[in-house]
C-alpha cells in the first residue's frame, strides 16, 4: 500500500476524533480583542500538542492573546525546519455562537471560525498525529506557529514570524483556499493603509467665509489624486473608504482625514504607490498636509521557489486524486511576511465557504482530504535552496 493511501486510511479512521476537536475549538469563541478567550484556546493546543512530545511555549502579548511556538521534543540536530502558520483569532463577538451554533449536516459543519480557520488548526494537529503514528520520515521538523491577532494584522507576532521565516525550508499557511473547488492560494496582493489628514483654518461660513480655508475642499483634491493612482489592469486599487471632517454646515472646515486602503501585487508597486502618497503637498497655500501609514502586509508574489513549493504540492495532490488548482487572492495574511524569507504555499486549509459571513462552513470530507495533502508536504524532502 502506497504512503499516500496509508495516510487518507488512517485519517478517513480518525475523522470522528477529528471533528470532535475542530467542534471543540469553535465552541472556544475568540475574538482578536479578547485576551482570556485567547488564553483559553491557547492552552487546549498547548496541552494537545504536547500529548504529541511537543515543546510548547505560550508567549503573551501586551495587547493581544499572544502566540503559541511549538516543535518536537525530539529533533535531528541540523535537520531544516518547516513551518506551520496558523491563526486562533476570529472576527466574530462573544455570544455569536447563539445566533450562529455549531451544527453538523449534509457533509457540512457550521459556526462562528470553522472556515477562518479552526478547521486548518485541526490540520495542523492530525498531520503530525499521522507522520507520528504511521512512524513517516520526516527529513524537515515541523514547526508550529499559531498566533491570536491575526484578523487584526498581527499586530504583536509578526516578529516572530519573520525570526521562523527566515530559518525556514519552506512555510505552510493554513488559512482557508479560494472557492468552493478549494484552489490554494499562490500569490497574495500586498495592503497598506494611510491616513491622510488636512488642517485648514476655521471660519463662520456666512459671516467672513473669506477668512477661512476649508479643509474639506482641500481634501477633496487629493482624494480626485488617490483615484488617479488606480490602475486595474496591473491589480492596483487605491480606495479612500473612509473621510471625517469639519464641526458643522456653518463653519469652514478646520479639519478632515481620508482613511486609504491599498493593494497590489508586488513590491515594486508598492513602493511606487507609497512615494506618491507621501509625496502629497498641499493645494491651498494656507493648508498643512501629513500623511500617516504604510504596507503592514506585502505582496506574496508568484517567485522561483513559492512557485517550486506550489509544483510539490501539485504532485503529491496527484498521489490522493486531488487536482490541485491555484489564485491570487486579494486579501493578506501571515504569508505575506514569511514569503519574503522563504518558500510559501496559502490556502492549504479546509475547504468550504462563508469567511466573516454568517453562513461560514466546512464540508467535513474535505478536513480529511485536505489534512491527508499537508501529511504528505510534510513529509517530503527539503526544498533545494532557490534565492527567490
Amino acid at each position: 500500500m502506497s504512503t499516500a493511501r496509508h495516510i487518507e486510511n488512517y485519517l478517513t479512521e480518525n475523522r470522528e476524533n477529528m471533528v470532535l476537536l475542530l467542534k471543540q475549538l469553535v465552541a472556544e469563541e475568540t475574538p482578536s480583542s479578547d485576551k482570556e478567550a485567547q488564553n483559553q484556546i491557547l492552552l487546549l493546543l498547548k496541552e494537545t500538542l504536547e500529548e504529541l512530545d511537543f515543546y510548547v511555549c505560550i508567549v503573551s502579548g501586551k495587547r493581544t492573546g499572544g502566540y503559541l511556538y511549538a516543535r518536537p521534543q525530539k529533533r535531528v540536530k541540523c535537520q531544516p525546519i518547516q513551518l506551520m502558520v496558523g491563526h486562533c483569532d476570529t472576527v466574530w463577538k462573544k455570544s455569536t455562537l447563539e445566533q450562529m451554533p455549531i451544527k453538523e449536516a449534509d457533509d457540512k459543519i457550521t459556526g462562528p471560525g470553522i472556515f477562518d480557520m479552526k478547521a486548518g488548526l485541526v490540520q495542523m494537529i492530525f498531520s503530525i498525529k499521522a507522520l507520528k503514528e504511521l512512524g513517516l520520515p520526516c527529513k524537515v521538523t515541523p514547526v508550529l506557529l499559531i498566533n491570536s491577532d491575526e484578523e487584526i494584522g498581527s499586530i504583536e507576532s509578526t516578529g516572530m514570524i519573520k525570526r521562523l521565516s527566515k530559518l525556514a525550508n519552506r512555510a505552510y499557511i493554513l488559512e482557508p483556499p479560494l472557492g468552493l473547488n478549494g484552489r490554494l492560494k499562490t500569490a497574495r496582493k500586498g495592503i497598506g493603509k494611510f491616513i491622510l489628514t488636512i488642517k485648514g483654518k476655521s471660519a463662520h461660513a456666512g459671516l467672513n467665509p473669506d477668512r477661512g480655508v476649508s479643509a474639506i475642499v482641500e481634501l477633496s483634491y487629493h482624494i480626485q489624486k488617490l483615484f488617479s493612482l488606480n490602475d486595474f489592469e496591473k491589480g492596483i486599487t487605491v480606495n479612500v473608504g473612509m473621510i471625517e471632517g469639519g464641526s458643522s454646515a456653518n463653519v469652514i472646515a478646520a479639519e478632515s482625514k481620508a482613511m486609504i486602503d491599498v493593494r497590489v501585487h508586488n513590491l515594486e508597486d508598492a513602493d511606487f504607490i507609497t512615494q506618491k502618497i507621501m509625496g502629497l503637498k498641499p493645494i491651498h497655500a494656507d493648508s498643512e498636509l501629513t500623511v500617516e501609514g504604510r504596507f503592514g502586509r506585502p505582496p506574496m508574489e508568484k517567485t522561483p521557489r513559492n512557485r517550486k513549493l506550489w509544483r510539490l504540492a501539485k504532485d503529491a495532490g496527484r498521489t490522493i486524486n486531488l487536482n490541485l488548482k491555484e489564485a491570487t487572492a486579494g486579501g493578506g495574511s501571515d504569508g505575506n511576511t514569511t514569503s519574503l524569507y522563504t518558500a510559501t504555499l496559502d490556502g492549504l486549509g479546509t475547504v468550504g465557504d462563508g469567511a466573516h459571513a454568517k453562513h461560514e462552513f466546512i464540508f467535513t470530507e474535505k478536513l480529511v482530504e485536505r489534512t491527508a495533502l499537508l501529511t504528505l508536504l510534510l513529509s517530503a524532502d527539503p526544498l533545494v535552496e532557490t534565492k527567490i
